[in-house]
């Protein structure tokens, strides 16, 4: 999600492509904090979010479906539906009166990266528990901190990318979460300039035994990310 200009073109910058690949590293552990590379995150608390947030369920899916809508100041900016194929991984976007598809694979042609990037967005804010095991970040996590819209003491992870690699690299993520491992807020951090948004994760629904967070929205409410049409087979 690239940069700002329009509250839309925000949107679109605020989740980016990232590296799937996991590198071999090593983890460091302090009194305060526990940071948890990208070999290990899929033994530590990567895992426990991502499997607390149905991963292993989600391995087994075919299909799924999704509507990915964005409203500000009740005015709808966005509504994108996709249907992400993942034995064959086709992916098609339906957007207005337009149907567009590709296959996501290692190279993806220069036409079609600007529907992949939108999906790369759009699923990241759908499935974004699953990114601590599936792409390459640097996990810092921390006890007992407030969250930034409800206050609530929660648990806090960083999810912090390289600079290199990704439609927009060096981006760093905030997640807040219970001790129930679910995410309850988030904040993005964008890695050009200071810009920072934060929002809820709530509305939770199971969808084949895997819980989605249906909507996120900012502080004052001005700001609404939610998803529709939501069906894994």
């Amino acid at each position: 999600m690239k940069k700002i200009i329009l509250p839309f073109l925000f949107v679109l910058s605020i989740v980016a492509c990232k590296n799937t690949e996991n590198e071999n590293t090593s983890s460091e552990m302090d009194t305060e904090t526990t940071e948890v590379t990208a070999s290990n995150e899929k033994e530590g608390i990567g895992k426990t979010i991502a499997m607390a947030n149905g991963l292993d369920k989600f391995e087994k899916a075919e299909e799924i479906e999704f509507t990915f809508n964005v409203k500000i100041q009740d005015s709808l900016r966005s509504s994108r539906h996709w249907k992400w194929n993942r034995k064959t991984n086709e992916i098609s976007l339906t957007e207005g009166d337009t149907t567009l598809s590709y296959t996501k694979n290692d190279s993806i042609p220069q036409d079609k990266k600007e529907i992949d990037q939108k999906f790369i967005n759009d699923s990241y804010w759908l499935l974004f528990p699953y990114q601590l095991v599936w792409s390459d970040a640097q996990l810092t996590e921390e006890k007992e901190v407030a969250a930034p819209i409800s206050g609530d003491t929660l648990s806090k992870l960083e999810v912090a990318y390289s600079d290199d690699g990704g439609y927009t690299p060096g981006d760093t993520y905030d997640i807040y979460y219970g001790n129930d491992n679910m995410i309850k807020e988030w904040v993005y951090k964008a890695a050009a300039g200071d810009r920072q948004m934060a929002t809820t994760w709530e509305d939770y629904e199971e969808f084949m035994s895997i819980p989605i967070a249906k909507m996120h929205k900012s502080e004052d409410g001005s700001f609404q990310l939610y998803f529709t049409d939501v069906s894994i087979k």
